[in-house]
């Protein structure tokens, strides 16, 4: 499997590299005249080697030998070498290349001829070693015609990992621990009635190693009596219904002929010659055996719904409630195989039938742990409780993990094992590798990498670069991958939006675990497990994908050549392997990245000059970058992600134009006072966005030329001055998905070709408007859209309006709405909301209510509303906040601002969805903590009648 990955992974590699051998053919280069065959025999070779590579990927385990992955670093270095001399070439012909006309054409011909020259002479010479690789590939036996495809390429690793979940005779009662919970609540809902006497399927779904399998099979042992006919089958990744469905069955039915009656006592019927049936005849008796029988079958760790569609197919329907319940990783599968049935009472989709596994608590991490190490009933010696929180902070919960290391010091209790136990916790990744006990462990978290394919195994290696609990930001790591080349074209998309499918496809299979996740379900950031990340890092860097210094690097030896860096700390040996960067050959290096603001490595900010094959440089918090290191970055022709996010860089030079190439910049939290007029020659330029953290009203000016910024989708703290032609090239934006403006224009028309500008818009998606002179109404240009931009999906106004806009009414998109400082009657805001058919979220805050009451009445039907805040300032209106009966049945999320208010929330038993409600206030408001109490009692006794969770609630004290 290992082997398999290697080749995977490479397949893309040189893959990406015919792609850009065929971009250097195309007419923007034509000065390659002379090498043009040259490149074209290149591109050959490398094709040959995809294909082999592909065949090498889907090939018996025994047909693939050890030279492959020798083989594999070979062709790896040829594509990033040939990649290096190609974007070395586009450097040199490229820079100060602005042809005006035949003469100048000519010049830069001839200043380009060395660099021609050095192209021709670096192709022959990457050609040579083409030829070479494949010869020695021939020359050392992977013959094409012995390897055949294999349908069973991950059954052993399967087959491993089943058995290294299996407890032990003596491990029976720790096999509840943590999911004693967990099995009441499956087996409940599997026990009631829901409706009709058909076959149901329930679904697990979570991360590898979580317990899944143990979960659904603790469960069919608790419902031993209800369910007297029982059986469990693994499908594995690699199931092929036209061949492995007749051993599925053969393995159901051998199962489900054993049943026990009320009385423990198993009864057998006879199967006849079962070898011999295929798979109509099998599926006949299947359905025969379980004609009159209530049956409850777990079909486990279904990868496909292609795979679960063939399986479903086959198990009858008898009409008599019975179950089938399914684990996998995959959200989609899970979804596939238990579709929202509407009837789920909270006003969104109905999941019940889907259970989504979650790690372990830190109790019940310990009490696993200690019961593997010691045995039930046991505590964990002083002398090693550090140590043990160590460990199972590493573990994250994950139990597969806990009690695979627990197994491996089961045999070192004694408090003088303290080394052993260290040992252990500061080398999990490489025990990963190389120990038997943590085998198991091993295969099941690098299997869920292994089924990747190979456009997101690099996404997921990339990943790597980042420090271990860190918190990753959705749209930083997003345009990383795109300013890195990991995101393909495809038709129809943006990269951005390919890319978000990646990061969505990564989270359904659990391979990420999404955080920051708001009241719309939007998913802000991912965390990478950290059992997951060992496995990622020791991937990264056995492909020299990625060179760590310092953190979870472990000393790892440096590859002679670096293509990506990330500097996670330091160390005190400056011989250290891990340490010892300043004689590295950065010319190569594609991507830096710090995560520690001090240490010595800081240097290598001095030598950023030489970095000229620079495409991210991702500097956030790094207190060691200076004024004059931005001349170096400007040189940088190639970058494409710069951040400089909360350093303290207080000039943007007017050269910054010079990175043409430039996707992402990000200088948030500078000391930059403004930035120049030459950013609007930045026409790659995708996401912008400045603040100065010492003036965090200091604003981006929007410039003359600003049209000129096509690819620009998103632009922050941005200044509307008095300019009538500014106002008119922001509608030119035609990519614009997210903008946020402040009004500091006083001229009205400017602010009407404003208004023509944002209708315009067709792709804007989240539109933020403030007028800070809470006096001029400027923010009523809104009410002047012709045509509100159709795709908009989230808009905040901040200032004073007459109303709300007219097109409110008919706007489909639109779902979240914040309002400050309006000052609109109650009967201007409800009665126009709740008309927004998507609408999803409310803020209404300060100064936006001048009204003492402000009440959903029952006229008001909002359909989709999830998330509700109505946050005054602390002696400001609305006093009463009131729900009548219908207005928000849909509603999960509240929060009121009491102040120090006699505030009071009227009607909330009306709120039947509701989930969590958040109080803030003055801690000595008797207002606010009688309706803490009443909301308690509501949800209390409301629990008997439905089934609903305890409602959540949150007091937050000013």
């Amino acid at each position: 499997m290992a082997e398999a990955a290697v080749v995977s992974y490479g397949e893309g590699v040189a893959k990406a590299l015919v792609g850009k051998l065929g971009q250097l053919l195309s007419d923007e280069y034509r000065l390659l005249r002379g090498v043009r065959s040259e490149v074209i025999q290149l591109k050959d070779e490398v094709a040959i080697m995809n294909a082999l590579l592909r065949m090498l990927a889907e090939a018996d385990d025994g047909a693939v030998s050890h030279f492959v992955r020798e083989w594999m670093k070979q062709v790896r270095e040829l594509t990033y070498d040939a990649e290096d001399c190609i974007d070395l070439f586009v450097r040199r012909i490229s820079v100060g290349c602005r042809r005006a006309g035949a003469l100048a054409a000519a010049r830069h011909l001839l200043a380009t001829l060395a660099a021609r020259h050095r192209l021709a002479s670096d192709i022959l010479a990457l050609r040579s070693r083409a030829v070479a690789i494949s010869e020695r590939r021939a020359r050392y036996g992977v013959d094409s015609q012995a390897l055949r495809p294999s349908a069973y390429f991950a059954h052993v690793a399967v087959t491993v990992t089943a058995a290294a979940n299996e407890p032990t005779s003596n491990d029976n009662q720790l096999q509840l621990v943590g999911m004693e919970g967990q099995v009441k609540t499956m087996s409940e809902r599997l026990k009631h009635q829901l409706g009709d006497k058909m076959v149901k399927v329930f679904s697990i779904v979570g991360f590898g190693g979580l317990g899944k399998t143990t979960l659904a099979k603790l469960v069919c042992r608790r419902l031993e009596e209800e369910f007297t006919c029982q059986a469990t089958v693994s499908v594995s990744q690699a199931f092929d219904a036209s061949k492995d469905m007749p051993d599925l069955l053969k393995r159901i039915l051998y199962q489900v002929v054993k049943v026990k009656n009320h009385k423990g006592i198993q009864q057998e019927a006879a199967l006849g010659n079962v070898d011999s049936m295929d798979t109509p005849t099998l599926a006949s008796n299947l359905k025969r055996h379980l004609k009159d029988k209530r049956y409850l079958i777990v079909i486990d760790d279904v990868w496909t719904i292609p795979a679960w569609d063939a399986v479903r197919s086959e198990l009858p329907e008898n009409n008599l409630n019975s179950r089938i319940i399914v684990t996998t990783r995959m959200e989609g599968v899970a979804k596939a195989c238990s579709p929202p049935s509407g009837g789920g009472g909270g006003g969104g989709e109905d999941d019940s039938n889907i259970h989504k596994m979650k790690p372990l608590d830190t109790g019940d991490s310990q009490k696993l742990f200690v019961g593997r190490v010691f045995g039930l009933n046991a505590t964990c010696p002083v002398g090693l409780k550090e140590k043990m929180d160590l460990i199972l902070k590493k573990c994250g919960g994950l139990p597969l993990a806990i009690v695979s290391i627990a197994s491996l010091l089961s045999s070192y209790r004694s408090p003088g094992s303290i080394d052993m136990w260290e040992r252990i916790h500061s080398s999990i990744g490489s025990q990963l590798e190389s120990n038997p006990t943590l085998e198991g462990m091993r295969q099941v978290i690098t299997l869920s990498y292994n089924h990747l394919p190979h456009h997101l195994k690099a996404c997921m290696m990339y990943l790597g670069i980042f420090p271990e609990d860190y918190l990753i930001k959705k749209k930083r790591l997003m345009y990383r991958w795109v300013a890195e080349g990991l995101v393909a074209q495809k038709r129809g998309l943006t990269l951005l939006e390919v890319a978000e499918a990646y990061f969505e496809e990564l989270m359904g299979r659990n391979m990420i675990d999404p955080t920051n996740i708001r009241s719309d379900g939007a998913i802000r950031a991912c965390r990478v497990h950290d059992m997951m990340l060992e496995v990622v890092v020791s991937k990264s860097l056995e492909e020299n994908f990625v060179t760590l210094v310092g953190g979870q690097s472990g000393g790892a030896i440096l590859h002679d050549t670096v293509r990506r860096i990330s500097i996670h700390g330091d160390d005190d040996d400056d011989n250290a392997p891990s340490t010892n960067v300043q004689g590295m050959d950065v010319k190569h290096i594609r991507s830096m990245s710090t995560f520690r603001a001090d240490g010595r490595h800081h240097k290598l900010l001095d030598r950023l000059a030489e970095f000229t094959l620079l495409r991210v440089l991702d500097l956030e918090g790094c207190k060691y970058v200076k004024n004059h290191h931005m001349k170096h970055i400007c040189a940088l022709f190639l970058l494409r992600f710069l951040s400089l996010r909360y350093t303290d860089v207080s000039i943007m030079p007017g050269q910054i134009d010079k990175l043409r190439h430039l996707q992402t910049l990000n200088l948030y939290g500078t000391n930059i006072p403004e930035l120049p007029q030459s950013v609007t020659n930045l026409e790659a330029l995708e996401y912008l966005y400045f603040t100065n953290k010492n003036a965090w009203d200091t604003l981006w000016r929007l410039p003359r030329g600003l049209g000129k910024m096509k690819a620009l989708r998103l632009a922050r703290k941005v200044d509307l001055i008095d300019d009538d032609q500014v106002a008119r090239e922001i509608g030119e934006l035609a990519q614009l998905r997210d903008i946020e403006f402040v009004l500091c224009c006083h001229d009205q028309q400017v602010l009407k070709h404003l208004a023509d500008s944002l209708s315009r818009l067709k792709s804007l998606r989240t539109l933020k408007v403030a007028d800070h002179d809470y006096e001029s109404a400027k923010a009523n240009f809104l009410l002047d859209l012709e045509e509100p931009p159709p795709l908009l999906q989230s808009l905040r106004i901040s200032g004073i309006m007459a109303r709300l806009p007219d097109w409110f009414e008919s706007h489909k998109h639109l779902a979240t709405v914040k309002l400050c400082y309006l000052h609109l009657h109650a009967d201007q805001l409800y009665p126009v909301l709740y008309k927004l058919p998507n609408l999803t979220r409310i803020h209404i805050e300060w100064g936006t209510c001048i009204d003492p009451e402000l009440a959903a009445r029952a006229d008001y039907k909002f359909r989709a509303l999830r998330d509700l805040r109505v946050t005054p300032s602390r002696d400001d209106n609305p006093v009463v906040i009131k729900f009548e009966q219908e207005s928000m049945e849909r509603l999960e999320k509240l929060t009121v601002q009491f102040g120090t208010h006699n505030r009071s929330l009227l009607g909330f038993e009306n709120l039947k969805s509701l989930k969590e409600v958040t109080f803030k206030g003055a801690e000595d408001n008797q207002a606010l903590h009688k309706t803490v109490r009443e909301v308690k009692a509501w949800s209390s006794k409301r629990l008997p009648n439905s089934n609903s969770d305890e409602i959540k609630v949150i007091v937050q004290y000013e």
